[in-house]
């Protein structure tokens, strides 16, 4: 704050001055309180700190414009729709996801879903994908799904420059909790090519998985969200996951390659008995957060389980040409995202856990060069430091990006005292400016 000149103004601040600095340090303590959780409890989702918050409009005339490069935050009603507004050139290829947050104690049911268009001021879809719970995974977890405008040679509508808008509706069964989730969106940009690239997807690419990778297994905690997803390359990886927790975790795919991934899931400690089906489920999604493939969502005895994804072409970009869902995700190198989630009912059944999960991951193939782009390729590429990092240091996405959830937890456990501290330094020094004012 800026000291004001005029006495006049200085003696009427004094009061709200002095409650402000002592009323900060108080919500700090408050808010640092309220992120606390019971142990035993998953963590939750971890939306972007740097997300811009935003209102979706019910009607395009009223749409508010997300910019490219950036992300947002919002929350969408049972029922409910929410349009934003793109203005988009005629050369780049753009991508809008959203990812949607149930609240963990939450009541969630099959045909719940979410799903986001792309339209162009015709009212016409460019592209539209959704994500549901269905029959093998009723339980709260995130759900992310993405749409597109690309330029394509003799296509005919979604082409021109001009205003587009991003539809994202939520639909749902009445035996779900009526509460809202929160929505985590994010639009980015693909550059043109500069000559004429591929037009066809294809027609063939290695199928067989790779031997497991050699070596001892190494801990790596996973995140619980894009945003701070734990770095991954070739290897085994092992963690810890509390029933109900959704855990991320991030690879670097350069063009050409392939991803393999598999997880597993460690019987239980304690004595328990039962049944859950859909207990245990691993999802892998893009650069742009567009889902890519689901392992087998598995059935829980209180022995251990596996699941793996199928195996997925090599990184092209002819890829987006295919008409095999998944496949065509694989149409750009950058940062892939692997999402587990464990049901919250085998803590029920088998204890609270938390439970041994394994990954082993496995990443194949010589990196070959990108297309001709126009300009940076931003998120759709890999650095030659992503692979080491992910093998090495395995820091997150947060710590790669702006050093890390944990040094956000770290200062503000030392803030709490010094906002307090500063509080107190502040009234004080109010209070002998007043005196000074009145001895004047």
């Amino acid at each position: 704050m800026k000291w004001q000149r005029s006495r006049g103004r200085a003696a009427s601040a004094r009061g709200p001055g002095a409650a402000a600095a002592v009323g900060a340090a108080v919500c700090v303590l408050a808010a640092l309180t309220g992120q606390a959780r019971a142990d035993g409890e998953p963590s939750p989702y971890v939306f972007d700190p740097g997300a811009k918050r935003i209102s979706g409009a019910a009607t395009t005339s009223e749409a508010k414009q997300l910019d490219d490069g950036g992300t947002y935050r919002d929350s969408i009603e049972p029922g409910g729709t929410l349009v934003y507004r793109l203005n988009l050139d005629a050369e780049t290829n753009a991508y809008v996801s959203a990812v949607a947050v149930p609240g963990p104690a939450t009541t969630v049911a099959y045909g719940d879903k979410i799903k986001i268009s792309l339209q162009n001021s015709q009212g016409s879809d460019c592209s539209s994908n959704d994500a549901q719970f269905g029959s093998a995974s009723k339980f709260p977890q995130p759900l992310a799904a993405y749409a597109y405008r690309l330029i394509e040679k003799g296509a005919y509508s979604c082409q021109e420059a001009g205003p587009y808008y991003v539809v994202i509706e939520r639909t749902g069964e009445d035996t779900s909790t009526p509460e809202p989730w929160g929505l985590e969106i994010r639009h980015v940009s693909e550059p043109k090519l500069t000559s004429p690239g591929p037009s066809g997807a294809p027609s063939g690419w290695p199928s067989a998985s790779p031997e497991p990778a050699g070596g001892a297994p190494r801990a790596r905690a996973g995140g619980t969200g894009f945003y701070d997803a734990a770095e991954l390359g070739k290897g085994e990886w092992t963690a810890k996951i509390e029933p109900g927790a959704s855990l991320f975790y991030r690879v670097p795919v350069d063009w050409g390659q392939q991803i393999f991934a598999a997880a597993d899931l460690g019987s239980a400690a304690a004595s328990g008995s039962g049944f859950v089906s859909g207990a245990f489920s691993m999802a892998l999604y893009n650069p742009a957060r567009g889902l890519v493939d689901t392992g087998n969502s598995l059935s829980y005895n209180g022995k251990q389980k596996t699941t793996a994804l199928d195996p997925l072409p090599p990184v092209a970009y002819e890829n987006r040409f295919g008409s095999r869902t998944g496949d065509k995700e694989m149409r750009f190198a950058g940062w892939y995202y692997l999402r587990v989630s464990l049901n919250p009912e085998v803590g029920e059944k088998f204890g609270a856990g938390p439970y041994g999960l394994t990954l082993r991951v496995d990443v194949t193939g010589d990196p070959k060069g990108a297309p001709a782009y126009a300009g940076p390729a931003g998120d759709f590429s890999v650095n030659p430091d992503d692979g080491r990092s992910a093998t090495d240091d395995g820091k997150t996405g947060t710590a790669a990006a702006d050093s890390g959830t944990m040094k956000v937890v770290a200062a503000a456990g030392i803030g709490v005292g010094t906002v307090l501290v500063l509080g107190l330094g502040v009234w004080t020094l109010l209070a002998r400016r007043r005196a000074a004012l009145g001895s004047g």
